[in-house]
């Protein structure tokens, strides 16, 4: 239909012409609809109502509304809360064991080889680690990721505040028992380590909103510069206001009574969780695997296989950067040093298993890392960016490129100052938040979601024992070897290259992909 003007003895000016097209002219239909005229074509109706955000289904229809789900504030703190504790937990061991548990619970080794007794138990968690994928990625695959992260919170939580509570080895009676309980309290740290981050990285992966996964998955990962800060924080505060035998009596079990603390704020946040879509879609689907572990290793345990080796740099990096460096930067740098300091504890020197260190007191060395620590949360936060941009794979493969860089340049970057110690622990931090943020999304996206807890727990937790169970033994022999830290930082790009090997064999998924829908038969 053509559109017809007023009758004028002359055209309309070009300013009404203009304001014709950009405020349509209104009149009203019987009844007090009103009408607007198209730039081009007929007159048609203009409804006077808002249109709905999402489509409503047609009155009298039976589906369903859409479902709830959970907040992007309640999903991030959830999953950073978490890790958070998990981190916590485990840095306040690995500092004790530096510090007061080879002369508590391993009284009667002297030098490094009490240090090794006390990182054996270290690594007990980690061989504990895949058995606790198996459990908890049996529960979370099977009741649902909720209810899992609760119970694996509760267990991590539980060991440490016994830990705290636990004799030592000085008193009578305990010699033996105190060091073996002390195992086992290790063992059910590990297992619920095991749960807690792979169900972490699951609750923000999956709850991700869309082109968002890497970003949302690298949360969990700040845990790991949250519980350090906060761990060390507090055993910092702590040695500093009393005097060194009142920390090795009863200040040294402060840190580890505190975690009640916040699994208390944990446990409050996540039972308010909604269960995640993917699961829910499983459930739906009536797809639940029986028996998840059997199921990945029948479908999937080649990317098991490279899930598990692309991620070995990550532990031998972080416990490069957090628990050796601390041994290495607290060890006196002298040998009269060394034995000056032994005399004054009233310990025996050893001078044929001295190797020497930086020299610095553990105040100042862990007052140095909680500074440079800060620089993961920011490399955590470039990884993920930049692996949303450029796809995981590519994105990895070049962050491991930097990593082994660095590893080679460890001998000349942690050198004796203030200055050079701070940054290469602020450099080596950054560079590993490069390959850690990135990690939830790319372990995650490997698997279905009907075997995703499992699969992914497995990769993490198995390439606990290749990264980080064996990792202190490793370095501190290559320390040894040497005297100095050139093998150690050999070690640390060599694990890096291996990563890298593995990342060239995983298959890429786009961030757009919904993991809700990948469930297999």
């Amino acid at each position: 239909m053509e559109r017809s003007h007023p009758p004028s003895s002359s055209p309309p000016p070009r300013s009404a012409a203009r304001n014709h097209i950009r405020n349509p002219a209104r009149t009203r239909e019987p009844g007090g609809r009103r009408r607007t005229h198209d730039r081009e074509g007929p007159i048609r109706p203009m409804s006077t109502t808002t249109a709905p955000e999402r489509a409503q289904p047609p009155q009298g229809s039976t589906s369903p509304a859409p479902a709830r789900r959970n907040s992007p504030g309640r999903v991030i703190f959830s999953s950073l809360i978490g890790t958070t504790v998990e981190y916590y937990d485990f840095y306040i061991y690995a500092t004790a064991a530096v510090l007061v548990f080879p002369s508590l619970f391993f009284p009667h080794q002297s030098g490094i080889t009490g240090l090794l007794a006390s990182f054996a138990v270290f690594g007990v968690a980690f061989i504990a680690r895949p058995l606790g994928s198996v459990i908890f990625g049996h529960l979370g695959d099977r009741l649902g990721r909720k209810n899992t992260l609760v119970l694996a919170l509760l267990l991590m939580g539980g060991g440490t505040f016994l830990i705290g509570c636990l004799p030592t080895a000085l008193t009578p009676g305990w010699e033996v028992a105190a060091p073996t309980i002390l195992v086992l309290l290790r063992f059910a740290q590990g297992m619920a380590l095991a749960g807690e981050w792979s169900g972490a990285v699951l609750l923000a992966t999956e709850n991700a909103p869309v082109g968002k996964r890497a970003l949302y998955g690298s949360v969990p990962q700040q845990g790991a510069p949250a519980g350090f800060i906060v761990a060390n924080g507090l055993f910092l505060i702590i040695t500093s206001q009393m005097a060194p035998e009142s920390f090795e009596t009863w200040g040294w079990r402060v840190p580890f009574w505190g975690s009640a603390i916040l699994v208390f704020v944990g446990l409050w946040t996540r039972m308010k969780l909604l269960e995640s879509e993917s699961f829910t879609r499983v459930q739906e689907s009536g797809k639940v695997a029986k028996v998840p572990a059997l199921e990945v290793l029948r479908r999937s345990w080649k990317t098991v296989i490279i899930g598990t080796i692309a991620a070995v740099s990550n532990y031998v990096t972080f416990y490069f950067l957090t628990t050796f460096t601390l041994t290495y930067g607290t060890t006196a740098a002298t040998e009269d040093a060394a034995r000056a300091a032994a005399e004054k504890t009233g310990k025996a020197f050893d001078a044929a298993s001295f190797v020497p260190g930086l020299g610095f007191s553990r105040s100042e060395f862990l007052l140095l890392m909680i500074g440079a620590v800060l620089l993961l949360v920011v490399g955590n936060v470039v990884g993920a960016v930049l692996a949303e941009r450029w796809g995981r794979r590519k994105a990895m493969i070049g962050f491991h490129v930097v990593v082994a860089a660095f590893g080679l340049a460890v001998p000349w970057l942690l050198r004796g100052s203030d200055g050079e110690v701070f940054f290469a622990l602020a450099l080596g931090f950054f560079v590993f938040g490069l390959i850690f943020g990135p990690l939830g999304a790319l372990l995650s996206e490997l698997f279905p979601a009907n075997t995703r807890y499992t699969g992914s727990a497995l990769s993490y937790n198995i390439a606990s024992i290749l990264g980080a169970a064996v990792a202190p033994f490793i370095f501190i022999w290559l320390w040894g070897i040497t005297g100095d830290i050139r093998l150690v930082g050999l070690y640390v790009a060599g694990a890096a290259v291996l990563s890298i090997i593995a990342l060239l064999f995983v298959q890429e998924h786009t961030s757009t992909q919904d993991l809700a829908e990948r469930i297999h038969d």
